[in-house]
């Protein structure tokens, strides 16, 4: 319990003592239940295993079935709308967010639901469905459908899921450096989310790059063969605050309507 305890500080800066957890935690509440019904469960009182998950999910909204097979240190954050199946299993140290769901793709009494690795962090409102394998230290991201297998390590977001490529970091300073000078400042993007403005954002600052480069040789030939050009810096752009359009507000002298003598 208290391995239990201290691995929870460690994935919720939230967390001030061990009375609030013990007290105020609804996944550790869940999960302490469902070690019960696990156990009914396995000694065939299915019935009573059933009535004990669901008087849980009643006071927590987290619903775990007895029959899935969940690992040491599982921690569940904020814990509403969480399903585990059946025949889930989940390894040592995983976590889960509100909203995540393990799932099944079939009817069929067989395994049909997810397997988690250990060290598996599953974010809010992902869905994990089928008879999937999330690998060891695995990450889903937060409203990502997974429904095929995830290497050990990986990072996967989408709808459906997608393993996340690592970018080069030789194109990734290129691009700051080609940002920079133009102006451009990539907020908000992170290494780990591809987000499709920002891909074609790097794509133009690519051919920029390749543009600039080509004008560099070409002065450069043109100074060799005596022909001198005058320096045309690169104008600085001039960037409107955060939230203004430019536009002149309606309110203004600049934008007031000219007196006619009509409304007098």
């Amino acid at each position: 319990m208290r391995k239990y305890i201290a691995s929870i500080f460690r994935r919720d800066p939230a967390a001030h003592s061990v009375l609030e957890i013990l007290i105020a935690y609804p996944g550790i509440h869940a999960v302490a239940v469902h070690r019960l019904s696990h156990f009914l469960w396995r000694i065939r009182l299915r019935i009573i295993a059933r009535i004990v998950s669901q008087l849980m999910r009643w006071l927590t909204g987290i619903e775990i079935h007895p029959g899935a097979k969940i690992g040491k240190r599982f921690f569940i954050d904020h814990g509403m709308g969480v399903v585990i199946g059946e025949t889930a299993e989940i390894g040592d140290d995983c976590t889960l967010y509100h909203g995540v769901t393990l799932g099944g793709t079939t009817w069929k009494k067989e395994k049909r639901h997810p397997t988690l690795g250990n060290n598996v962090v599953v974010g809010a409102g992902a869905q994990v469905l089928g008879p999937i394998t999330v690998g060891d230290g695995a990450r889903v991201g937060s409203n990502s459908v997974v429904v095929k297998d995830v290497p050990a390590g990986a990072t996967v977001v989408g709808i459906p899921g997608r393993v996340v490529v690592p970018r080069d970091d030789a194109k990734s300073e290129r691009r700051k450096q080609m940002a920079a000078k133009i102006g451009f400042d990539a907020y908000g993007q992170t290494a780990d989310m591809p987000d499709p403005v920002a891909n074609a954002v790097d794509v133009m600052l690519d051919h920029l790059h390749a543009v600039d480069s080509r004008l560099e040789q070409i002065c450069t030939v043109l100074k060799k063969s005596g022909i001198n050009l005058a320096e045309m810096p690169l104008p600085e752009l001039e960037l409107p605050p955060l939230g203004d359009s430019g536009k002149v507000p309606e309110n203004s002298e600049e934008n007031a309507p000219e007196d006619d003598g009509k409304n007098s």
